[in-house]
């Protein structure tokens, strides 16, 4: 993949917007409490807006999203030392953390925004995993978002809803970043 970052693993990450101008979280089952937007490993030959797409419907159940924007590089973060041991170990291999490609999709996909276009009975957590990843979601404003991030994934998160502030609109509830916070 073009200009990937030595030690990464290639990853897409979505966020995923609702006409409020929402974003799409969810809470992991193995972490309770720790809220992120969707992603996941692009596999090997697989481009990232397939994967954004591919990991979206895998996670969330949801087919009905239109990609608006990408996240022009890859972004980065690096594992805590016990999530390094664990991935690690599951995944195979020596990875430092992840580096991900963002859409912006109106349901968020691979640091991809992206749109969701239809309504909340489409979300099925328990779609396409044999081993679903999370335990509940919601919708959550950008700040929510940012506050209820891991701490090892929030300065990504920071610099995707900063590149994404122009596609939020002012009466939506998520309105246009002004903060030096994002």
């Amino acid at each position: 993949m073009e200009d990937l970052p030595a030690g990464y693993r290639p990853n897409v990450g979505v966020c995923l917007i609702n006409a409020d101008d929402q974003i799409f979280v969810a809470s992991r089952l193995n972490v309770p409490g720790a809220w992120q937007m969707p992603q996941g490993g692009i596999e090997e030959g697989e481009e990232p807006k397939s994967a954004a797409i591919r990991e979206l419907q895998e996670e969330t159940g949801i087919v009905s999203a239109e990609i608006i924007s990408e996240v022009p590089k890859w972004l980065t973060y690096d594992f805590p030392p016990a999530v390094k041991a664990k991935v690690n170990r599951l995944w195979g291999g020596e990875w430092h953390g992840q580096a991900q490609k963002c859409i912006r999709k109106n349901l968020a996909i691979d640091r991809f925004l992206m749109r969701f276009t239809k309504d909340d009975r489409e979300v099925n957590l328990a779609s396409g995993e044999a081993d679903p990843e999370f335990s509940e979601w919601k919708w959550a404003s950008p700040e929510e978002v940012i506050e209820q991030a891991v701490d090892y994934k929030r300065p990504t998160y920071e610099e995707v809803l900063r590149t994404f502030s122009p596609y939020f609109t002012e009466s939506g509830k998520a309105a246009k970043c002004q903060s030096a916070k994002w």
